[in-house]
């Protein structure tokens, strides 16, 4: 439907303003800041997705996924047996088979996501991409984490980005997909506003803001027009899509702002693992050291927590 973007037109100045007034946001406190913690951990796709990743780091990514907090915290918290774990395990499609055995082995049911199609830089073939989303999904990925072309936004051609899409889409057969639109290279606010419409249009289950490799990644002005995109699409479809930030989310009160945020435009129905996720590999490690002081009043050590 292009009509819904033809006549796109985003208030920067408004969004900016109101990206500022969201850093000045008092943040919760004591037992309420603990529950939006724990809410944050079942929101993070653990991830790790460096060239030199082995089996074992990413069986140790696995085991930190499944105990994300250390068990004495939790029951410090009372909070030790409500399943509290990672919202799933993110890497390279070459590492799916290793995440995937590792959980099983630990009888673990957290989902394993891939990025593909050509992540991050999305200059592969489209063939090449459909290939490697099939072959992620064969090796056992539940949910595919794929990168747009960024020249069909900066170009215009609308219908090929859709037509894209749609194209991974139906590669990902039954695995859930979320497509990364990498803001930070789309020109302004207003391609962030159209792909997130065409992305949604042709069948994404999350939009993503970035694949966390660009200059500039998550920041709440594309988080604010990426929001409100969903919102027109679920007045226009009855169609709830979820939401993910990612890259540059390394602090707990980070973490707490996105979720408030997504809380104020979205609403708490949003605030699930099914519609919304946290793209980040080192914020687990301030979010446990937020809850350890939360618990004993003082600060861990290095080697008191795990390794995320």
């Amino acid at each position: 439907e292009l009509g819904w973007i033809s006549k796109v037109y985003v208030n920067r100045p408004a969004v900016v303003r109101h990206a500022e007034e969201i850093k000045k946001w008092k943040t919760v406190k004591g037992n309420w800041q603990a529950a939006w913690l724990l809410k944050a951990v079942t929101c993070i796709d653990l991830t790790t997705l460096s060239g030199d990743d082995t089996p074992s780091n990413v069986q140790r990514l696995c085991f930190k996924a499944k105990h994300p907090i250390r068990e004495d915290l939790l029951k410090a918290l009372d909070m030790h047996d409500k399943g509290i774990t990672a919202g799933a395990v993110c890497v390279y499609p070459a590492r799916v088979s290793d995440a995937v055995n590792t959980l099983k082995a630990a009888g673990c049911n957290i989902p394993v996501a891939s990025v593909a199609a050509g992540f991050p830089s999305g200059q592969t073939p489209l063939e090449t991409k459909l290939t490697e989303i099939r072959l992620a999904v064969e090796y056992g990925a539940r949910e595919i984490d794929i990168v747009i072309s960024r020249s069909l936004v900066l170009t215009g051609q609308w219908e090929g980005l859709y037509e894209e899409i749609r194209q991974c889409r139906a590669a990902c057969g039954e695995a859930h997909m979320k497509t990364i639109l990498a803001t930070g290279e789309l020109g302004s606010l207003a391609n962030v506003y159209k792909a997130s419409m065409i992305a949604m249009m042709a069948g994404s289950d999350f939009i993503k803001t970035s694949t966390g490799k660009e200059v500039e990644n998550a920041t709440f002005p594309v988080g604010i027009v990426m929001m409100r995109a969903i919102k027109e699409y679920y007045w226009q479809t009855g169609y709830k899509v979820g939401f993910k930030p990612a890259g540059g989310i390394r602090t707990a009160k980070e973490a707490i702002t996105w979720l408030m945020l997504v809380k104020e435009e979205l609403g708490v129905e949003w605030l699930t693992p099914e519609l919304f996720r946290l793209g980040a590999s080192s914020l687990l490690g301030d979010i446990e050291q937020q809850i350890f002081y939360h618990v004993t009043g003082s600060y861990a050590l290095q080697h008191e927590l795990a390794m995320a």
